[in-house]
């Protein structure tokens, strides 16, 4: 559905938590959840400095867009937990962005908005499901996406520990034996097509990789032993979610009993909370 046109000083943009990577599917499968925060930006003087994260993200879009800079303020409020592998840096860039956009009179397109982002991020797997919602395979330029029925339930366990993700990237090896590239390029494959045709079930097995989940259980070491619990519960399966620290199940039956299986495989001194959800087919907009 296209945006409505419209001149505005301030605008709120609403951009959804995502979950990316789903095992094989590094830095290109990715999901939309219905968990969500809203960026608000207005013209102006800003009331503080602008954070970093958010000073790049408008100077790559005036000098994309061809606007003028003009000075602006902005706030951030919502669910999405910070550095838990959620997409939470994805919703400050992706919400700004647009508002910037919309208080442009819309230059650039979605198309060429999740394009600035990837570019941003660095990998298009958050910022895509992001934009455009439901399940999605991207590279940096341009994705694929899916939707996906509400009967599939995300399970996502939130430990109390962040894990950043320029951290989590330098624990992977330059070089992987070629046995694992194959198993984790058939599991990507694999999902991609179950989630293309809505056959959940086929979900179950898909979500082992040899690209990063083995090399992170230095960050989360009890990464499997909540997956196995949750499995035990009823889930198809799961896998870190992004770089972590969240771990995420997926399952069409007793979402509550896989939850509360995840929370009890916690080890001893670590605290977390459960978020039961499904996937948001629509992506970022205005509210």
């Amino acid at each position: 559905m296209p945006f409505p046109r419209r001149t505005m000083d301030s605008v709120t943009i609403q951009v959804p938590a995502t979950s990316a990577n789903l095992g094989p599917g590094y830095d290109a499968l990715g999901v939309a959840l219905k968990i969500y925060n809203q960026v608000t930006v207005w013209r102006g003087r800003p009331e503080a400095d602008l954070p970093p994260i958010v000073e790049k993200a408008a100077a790559l879009f005036f000098q994309t867009a061809g606007v003028q800079p003009f000075e602006f303020g902005w706030r951030i409020e919502g669910e999405v937990p910070q550095s838990r592998g959620m997409g939470s840096s994805v919703t400050v860039r992706l919400g700004v962005l647009h508002a910037l956009n919309e208080l442009s009179c819309r230059p650039l397109g979605r198309e060429q908005l999740f394009a600035l982002c990837s570019e941003l991020e660095g990998h298009p797997d958050n910022a895509a499901p992001a934009e455009f919602g439901g399940f999605t395979v991207a590279n940096q330029k341009s994705c694929l996406r899916f939707p996906v029925e509400d009967r599939l339930r995300f399970v996502l366990l939130v430990p109390d520990f962040e894990v950043s993700t320029p951290e989590a990237r330098k624990v992977l090896p330059k070089e992987l034996p070629h046995a694992e590239a194959v198993k984790s390029a058939a599991n990507a494959a694999r999902i991609t097509a179950a989630f293309a045709q809505g056959r959940y079930e086929a979900l179950a097995g898909c979500f082992e990789d040899g690209l990063h989940q083995p090399f992170r259980l230095s960050l989360i070491p009890f990464l499997y032993d909540v997956i196995r619990a949750g499995e035990a519960a009823g889930a198809i399966g799961g896998f870190l979610s992004g770089s972590g620290s969240t771990i995420a199940c997926v399952t069409l039956q007793h979402p509550e009993a896989v939850a509360d299986a995840m929370r009890k495989a916690l080890p001893a001194g670590v605290e977390g909370y459960t978020i039961v959800t499904g996937v948001d087919n629509e992506g970022v907009k205005v509210v």
